[in-house]
């Protein structure tokens, strides 16, 4: 797997930028970073046991702290910070990026929530 070469968070914009080893650059939202967060909060202790994240298309990261030579935890503005984000679960979220963000919002559409979109950056 592609290991990252460079972390750029612009909290103005809310994005976390990631670029690979192999040439990938992936623009990712920390929207979509919190709702796609690798935490038992979040996915669960197994399969069906996921818990929707509503209410985060403000959400900011305020620090990102390295987790050996192999992650990173991000902390959210909200308070969330458990998960490690892999580099190899990094990549994933940025290939992946416009599979499970549509996903999330067919979720959302499921569960009857309206996603605000301003004020907010789409992945």
């Amino acid at each position: 797997m592609p290991t990252p070469t460079e972390l750029n968070l612009r909290q103005a914009s809310k994005v976390l930028d990631v670029c690979f080893d192999d040439g990938s650059q992936f623009a990712l939202s920390c929207e979509y970073l919190r709702v796609q967060s690798p935490s038992a909060e979040v996915k669960g202790h197994g399969p069906g046991q996921a818990v929707l994240q509503v209410n985060k298309e403000d959400v900011n990261i305020t620090r990102i702290d390295p987790v050996g030579n192999y992650a990173v935890r991000l902390y959210f503005d909200d308070g969330h910070h458990t998960g490690l984000y892999t580099w190899d679960y990094l990549y994933e979220l940025g290939v992946h990026q416009d599979d499970y963000w549509q996903q999330y919002l067919d979720a959302l559409a499921a569960a009857g929530y309206q996603r605000r979109t301003e004020g907010s950056t789409d992945p």
